[in-house]
């Protein structure tokens, strides 16, 4: 099987206001080059994208979303919001993401990646974060195919770890797992992505709160750059 290679470093940086997220991931990504992890506002950071846990609907009405969109305007919520219909007939599943134009400088992308099918559901007990932090690294992915080089720093958030009720740790290490998935491959289509992870993490919380799990390559199947 041949595993292609990312053919530029994405800067990645790891930034929230939660002090146990931010600690929890200094331990899941201690040995892991290229990621910046810091304590403040996702709004601080000179990226090129900012990746956005959002709902299915992509309604930006509360936590991370609600703050984006207060400071971007509200326009970046419509055009969130064609994104999903045109692409995912208005409901964007969990595993999926949207990357549109912010319509500022910095960031110049917003990446919507639902954690949550509806506004403050608990996801503490699913896959969800893994699912919408590989999604949110997979539409980096597609957006440079598409346009080589647009996208060489992206800022993230504790995915789930505030509205979601997802424990520090285990944001964390489900981050990471998106993370070196990002970095290993990349996938046909949301569809593999979700099928992928949902049968190897299956029984995830039989594994220690500690336990990181790296993703492998589909069967039979080359992974793709």
């Amino acid at each position: 099987m041949t595993v292609n290679r990312v053919p530029s470093p994405l800067r990645v940086v790891l930034t929230d206001i939660n002090t146990p997220v931010v600690e929890a991931w200094r331990a899941a990504f201690a040995d892991t080059p290229g990621v910046e992890i810091r304590r403040g506002s996702i709004l601080d950071e000179q990226v090129d994208a900012w990746v956005s846990p959002t709902n299915s609907r992509g309604r930006m009405d509360g936590g991370v979303d609600a703050v984006i969109k207060r400071h971007l305007g509200a326009g970046i919520q419509l055009r969130v919001q064609r994104a999903i219909r045109d692409r995912f007939a208005g409901r964007l599943p969990v595993g999926s993401a949207v990357c549109v134009p912010s319509g500022a400088d910095n960031p110049k992308f917003l990446i919507s990646a639902p954690t949550m099918a509806q506004s403050a559901q608990n996801v503490s007990e699913t896959l969800n974060v893994a699912l919408a932090c590989a999604a949110a690294f997979q539409a980096i992915h597609l957006r440079n195919k598409e346009a080589p080089g647009s996208i060489g720093s992206v800022a993230l958030v504790g995915m789930g770890a505030r509205t979601g009720g997802v424990p520090a740790r285990v944001c964390a290490n489900l981050m990471w797992t998106g993370h070196t998935l990002f970095n290993d491959y990349c996938f046909e289509d949301y569809d593999e992505l979700r099928g992928t992870i949902t049968a190897q993490l299956d029984d995830i919380e039989k594994a220690p709160v500690t336990q990181r799990v790296r993703i492998a390559p589909p069967t039979g199947r080359a992974a793709r750059r």
